[in-house]
């Protein structure tokens, strides 16, 4: 038997509808906000990852799958989707007219990484992103977004954190000192954080690695050090947060773990999942666009975590289940042909029907019909098609009528509207 790949996933329904919910109730919410779905390819180019995410972050070093193909030219399937929609704006010229643009996408990422509860080989990210606007104003509407629909599923225990990582002027003041604290605290940190602390020392308060952690609790702030300018953009994002009623916490050691987040970054954090409590992330890149070649446009956005959200999200089931509209219980292959058709006219019309192909006994497919809580049968068999009517037996209140068989489809679907509107 084969099966699935390790770190891999099937969705299967009774476990879809809790994604379906989740989407339809996202896109609303984004919809209402202005924001444009946007949908770009699972493979590119690998050097847009490199150059967009940093060569010495994990994703790069360890994570991502990438091939040659026929002519030799490096792909990777996509870990992550702001630079994909960064490449994407930029390509397109989609600035030209007005640089503001507001974008999501839903779809799958995929990274090389250890599988764990909610983290997969193959994972799946809602991605929202405000390109054109360097205002903290535009953090502040992506965290009230996230809280927001937080709320309309029904995600209790969420907690907002933020951070600034400072810009091309203040970082490096923030960096000498950091540096020299990683340099006191050395001899507690693990190969990769021993190796990272010149070249990218903020990614030392990243680690996971418990001893780690512990080592780096002391670590200096870099909101201690932002210039003007980044001190005047987090002040006001944590205003514009108040003013919205938006809890959050201020977190020294929040940093992103891609290379391209600049000033505000911030997480969205719930206890529902226990040591893995982050559901979504994000923050400012304002660098990234002019990086990837495009013009000097600022950008921000966040990324959640789909897998990890379906996991939390409660929604009763066996309410998101369609039941069948009608069930045709017919005996006899004439009767079976005509139910047939009579099947996919109703699917065409907008309702949905079942029947049997196997030519079961009557009282085998009523027993079909309630398990599938059909709230109506229709019964034929050959002497309904010699009299010219089937017989339609609602379920709750077994009243049965004969129904003609000349205009059955019109008639069927009369009733079954009606059924609808009766019990909205």
């Amino acid at each position: 038997m084969i099966q699935l790949i390790r770190g891999f996933k099937d969705i299967l329904p009774g476990e879809v509808e809790t994604w379906q919910h989740i989407e339809k109730i996202a896109r609303s919410l984004f919809e209402d906000f202005g924001f444009r779905e946007i949908r770009t390819p699972i493979m590119e180019r690998t050097e847009l990852f490199a150059r967009s995410i940093g060569e010495d972050t994990d994703i790069v070093e360890k994570e991502m799958y990438t091939f040659a193909d026929r002519k030799g030219d490096l792909i990777t399937l996509r870990p992550e989707a702001t630079a994909a929609i960064c490449r994407s704006y930029i390509q397109h010229k989609m600035y030209a007219d007005d640089p503001v643009k507001k974008f999501y996408t839903i779809g799958p990422m995929f990274r090389r990484e250890r599988p764990q509860k909610g983290r997969y080989r193959q994972f799946y990210q809602i991605n929202v992103e405000i390109l054109g606007v360097s205002s903290a104003l535009a953090d502040a509407e992506l965290i009230f977004l996230l809280k927001t629909l937080c709320e309309r599923l029904a995600v209790k225990d969420v907690e907002a954190r933020i951070n600034s990582l400072g810009c091309p002027q203040c970082r490096p003041g923030f960096k000498t000192r950091l540096q020299e604290y990683i340099a006191s605290v050395s001899d507690q940190l693990c190969t990769d954080c021993i190796r990272r602390k010149d070249r990218n020392p903020l990614r030392v308060l990243d680690c996971k690695v418990p001893t780690c952690r512990e080592a780096m609790t002391n670590a200096p702030s870099i909101l201690a050090c932002l210039c003007d300018v980044c001190d005047h953009e987090f002040t006001l994002l944590q205003s514009a947060l108040d003013r919205l009623n938006v809890p959050f916490v201020l977190d020294k050691r929040l940093v992103r773990g891609l290379d391209y987040y600049t000033r505000a970054t911030f997480e969205i954090q719930t206890r529902s999942l226990g040591a893995q409590s982050a559901v979504a992330g994000g923050g400012r890149y304002d660098a990234l666009v002019q990086l990837l070649g495009g013009p000097d446009i600022p950008a921000t956005g966040f990324a959640i975590g789909f897998d990890r959200l379906a996991e939390i999200v409660q929604i009763n089931r066996s309410e998101q289940k369609r039941k069948p509209d009608l069930y045709i219980a017919a005996m006899g292959g004439k009767s079976q042909a005509l139910a047939f058709g009579w099947l996919c006219e109703l699917g065409a019309k907008g309702f949905y029907a079942e029947i049997d192909f196997q030519d079961r006994s009557l009282k085998s497919q009523m027993k079909r019909a309630g398990r599938l809580e059909a709230p109506f049968v229709l019964m034929v068999g050959e002497n309904e098609l010699e009299k010219g009517f089937a017989i339609l037996r609602n379920m709750s209140t077994k009243d049965q009528e004969d129904v003609p068989l000349d205009e059955l489809v019109e008639s069927i679907s009369k009733r079954i509207k009606s059924y609808d509107d009766f019990n909205k």
